[in-house]
């Protein structure tokens, strides 16, 4: 049997959400939104084997998979993934893999699993109550930033589709004026975010802006990720307006992570100067990922 891979669409979120809610991992890696927004990042492709989810990128052109999401015969898919990359004349290589999967694995497969840990694809995860309070000595800081920005005339608004031209505007002239167009991480950026304001509506994203003296300074989006996380999927603010980031990222998850145990800011993609601004928001812990290889 050989495994059936495809392009996401927006119309698999239909058979895809179930999967992801049975598993409910924190990683950002198991959004559908993320999934479907960041397919040009690493010309990722789809699979369904049974109950099972799971995704396929490319590396210099050597195959990477995700751990699957959903219920099935994980066996059973890992011979399939091992015959899939041999195909490519690689053993299979599995990529932000969560600790407890890499635990499964070894349980399944002994030494034959190498695991090694990628720091820069670990998940931010902070205790939603403390982000939102920003209370104690720690957070001194933040909250001087807020309140500074708050002495200017300022406004936060939630999303609505009257905005998300402008959202979109925003961000491109950050892409042109930094010259992103000759990374490849930045061009894939900008089409995520294209795609996050086509299908806001149907991917059930939240967002909110920024505004001072009636001028957006920054958006951010977000959504549910799991039973208890609320995930922040992108933050884009000027970097020259001091406290813009810290009033936007603090009046959106006021509005909208009420209710919700963690927050999860994704990964940092190491980058040090990102690295720093996670950390200064001190995390309750980093969500670790591994590769994963299994020489079967």
């Amino acid at each position: 049997m050989c495994l059936d891979f495809s392009e996401i669409c927006i119309n698999d979120r239909e058979w895809i959400l179930p999967l992801l809610q049975q598993s409910n991992f924190q990683s950002c890696e198991y959004s559908f939104a993320n999934n479907l927004a960041w397919r040009r990042l690493a010309d990722s492709q789809i699979c369904r084997y049974d109950d099972l989810y799971f995704l396929r990128s490319f590396d210099e052109g050597k195959p990477r998979y995700t751990f699957p999401a959903g219920n099935g015969d994980v066996g059973k898919l890992v011979e399939l993934m091992s015959e899939d990359a041999a195909k490519y004349s690689e053993k299979l290589h599995l990529v932000t893999v969560l600790k407890p999967c890499v635990d499964r694995l070894r349980e399944m497969y002994g030494d034959k699993v190498t695991a090694e840990a990628d720091r820069a694809s670990f998940d931010y995860i902070y205790l939603a109550d403390k982000l939102i309070s920003l209370s104690g000595k720690k957070y001194h800081g933040k909250r001087n930033h807020i309140a500074n920005f708050k002495k200017s005339d300022w406004e936060y608004r939630t999303l609505d589709e009257s905005m998300f031209y402008d959202c979109i505007a925003f961000s491109a002239e950050e892409f042109n004026a930094a010259a992103a167009y000759t990374s490849h991480s930045a061009v894939a950026e900008q089409f995520a975010i294209d795609m996050f304001f086509k299908y806001f509506k149907q991917l059930e994203l939240k967002g909110g802006a920024l505004y001072q003296n009636g001028k957006m300074v920054g958006f951010t989006i977000g959504e549910r990720l799991n039973s208890d996380t609320f995930v922040i999927h992108i933050e884009k603010a000027l970097h020259d307006v001091q406290g813009a980031y810290p009033t936007l990222f603090n009046e959106f998850i006021k509005k909208e992570a009420q209710g919700y145990k963690y927050i999860n800011r994704e990964d940092d993609v190491g980058i040090e100067g990102l690295r720093k601004s996670k950390l200064s928001y001190h995390p309750e812990y980093l969500l670790e990922k591994f590769d994963v290889f299994i020489d079967i």
